[in-house]
């Protein structure tokens, strides 16, 4: 059976992603729960009603590549709702310099 509201978020997000154009558009203007936590493009994404959380990279042209994806509690355990440990995560893991 899985999670009816779940996949249907999931793929409201997928189709805002598959839409966007960074020429055009903030993906802020598109997706509310975006929330910007590098500057070089990678964003928290929160399916609100599952506390779900997906860190995904945006690069210039709006390739988005899932980076990590968790619960709201993995994300605190993980990222402590501090932008300085997702930037250390991010290093650590090589994905900005």
């Amino acid at each position: 059976m899985g999670n009816h509201r779940l996949c249907s978020d999931i793929d409201n997000l997928i189709y805002d992603l598959e839409k966007y154009n960074p020429g055009d558009s903030n993906i802020t203007d598109i997706r509310s729960d975006a929330d910007c936590v590098h500057n070089d493009g990678f964003y928290f994404f929160n399916l609100n009603v599952h506390r779900t959380l997906i860190l995904i990279e945006l690069d210039e042209e709006g390739e988005a590549t899932i980076v990590w994806a968790g619960t709201h509690q993995e994300y605190e355990t993980t990222f402590k709702n501090n932008k300085l440990t997702i930037e250390k995560w991010l290093r650590k893991n090589g994905y900005v310099n």
